[in-house]
């Protein structure tokens, strides 16, 4: 299927690895123009190269998309992108009782008030132009509030809240708002965690791979690969007729009806 966006021009946040890369790499196969950014240099830079190879014009920018000065160098390489796929690393587990508010106001700008700032930044463009689409990559705990993540569970389900009543306006001029909820995906997030539970328990990293794989109805982790393909067709010319919704892709795990 033709998706019908080449030469269209992406932001894809979070790209250097992991799902931005999936996205990245979906968006690039289709003929969209790149500009992806991360904190790594080494790894970024790597990406771009495998990027570039499709054909297409691809653009790293090196820094924190969590910071202003990041999201300002972000958008001077990519003014009046066609699509914005918001992504960013989730804050810290821990215990509620624990958490002081520096840290609930580092949760809630990395992944609140960042995608919110560049929606904001790019969002009108998109209207005047009648095309857009922007996808915030959040969590399953959208659906189903994780245990020991309520830093993550609170922020991410913030910004759903709060671009609720823009996706709607915004689709009248054929710019959509859609988020993404990962469930367990083969990633080096997912792969420390599982680490991190192994030598809590003083087992083998594959018995906790085993026990997690074990938990969802697929039997498997997800791959980014799969999870790009999901968010290209989003960012398609054949969805525009979806819009504010939020998509869980996590294998089955979630166990209600709606």
């Amino acid at each position: 299927m033709d998706l019908g966006i080449k030469g269209k021009k992406a932001i894809v946040c979070a790209a250097s690895k992991g799902l931005g890369k999936g996205c990245a790499e979906a968006l690039a196969r289709e003929g969209v123009d790149i500009t992806l950014c991360a904190r790594g240099a080494d790894v970024l830079n790597a990406t771009a190269r495998e990027l570039s190879a499709t054909g297409v014009k691809v653009t790293p920018v090196v820094g924190d998309v969590t910071t202003e000065e990041g999201r300002k160098a972000l958008l001077a390489a990519c003014p009046n992108p066609d699509i914005l796929i918001n992504n960013a690393g989730g804050p810290p587990p821990g215990d509620f009782k624990g958490f002081t508010l520096d840290d609930w106001r580092k949760a809630v700008e990395g992944n609140m008030i960042t995608p919110i700032a560049l929606i904001h930044a790019t969002v009108y463009g998109m209207m005047e132009r009648g095309f857009g689409r922007i996808v915030n990559i959040t969590s399953a705990s959208i659906k189903q509030p994780i245990a020991a993540l309520e830093l993550s569970n609170g922020a991410r389900l913030g910004l759903t809240g709060a671009v609720a009543v823009l996706a709607r306006k915004a689709s009248r001029s054929n710019v959509t708002i859609n988020g993404i909820l990962p469930g367990p995906f083969d990633t080096d997030r997912l792969r420390g965690t599982s680490q991190k539970l192994a030598e809590a328990r003083k087992v083998a990293l594959s018995v906790i791979d085993a026990e997690r794989k074990a938990s969802i109805p697929a039997g498997r982790f997800g791959t980014a690969a799969e999870f790009g393909a999901v968010v290209a067709f989003l960012c398609s010319q054949h969805a525009g007729y979806i819009t504010g919704q939020n998509l869980l892709i996590d294998g089955g795990g979630y166990p209600g009806s709606l």
